[in-house]
């Protein structure tokens, strides 16, 4: 589970962020606060993980823990795979409005959305940690927001 958070603090905070081309400048202040948000709820994640859970044997066989790695799984690559049709989306020199297609996105308008909710979800199910649930649960306030905005 740990290497799993970290696989996914690499990707959304240090890969991510080299695969894209342009794009719009982010203000100081809300860098900060995702700074503060990130390293909070990373040490939150890696507490709870390190310190205070504790699993029986066979947790790892265990359907929930199963379910939940399934469910980070589907959901990630869900992520991964949006993040790239969008960052594809135009092509060099290119503006305006472009609506996403392919993947997820022709079942849902905000596919990255949908694939790292389901990422944090199946994080929590797969932890099954107070810390994780509540942070699955901030992930999908947050996003369903932005994934509103977007859709209109």
């Amino acid at each position: 589970n740990t290497i799993n958070f970290l696989f996914l603090v690499c990707y959304r905070a240090l890969i991510f962020p080299l695969l894209i081309r342009e794009g719009k400048p982010t203000p100081f202040f809300t860098f900060v606060l995702a700074l503060l948000f990130c390293v909070f709820n990373g040490y939150l994640q890696g507490r709870s993980l390190t310190t205070y859970a504790t699993y029986p044997p066979g947790w790892l066989g265990d359907p929930l823990f199963i379910t939940g790695f399934l469910g980070w799984l589907i959901g990630m690559a869900i992520n991964i795979h949006s993040d790239h049709i969008l960052r594809n989306l135009r092509k060099p020199g290119e503006t305006g409005y472009k609506i996403p297609r392919g993947g997820m996105f022709e079942y849902v308008s905000g596919a990255n959305f949908f694939g790292e909710i389901l990422e944090w979800f199946g994080f929590a199910l797969a932890c099954c940690t107070i810390e994780s649930l509540a942070f699955a649960l901030c992930t999908l306030f947050i996003l369903c927001s932005r994934a509103r905005q977007h859709h209109k």
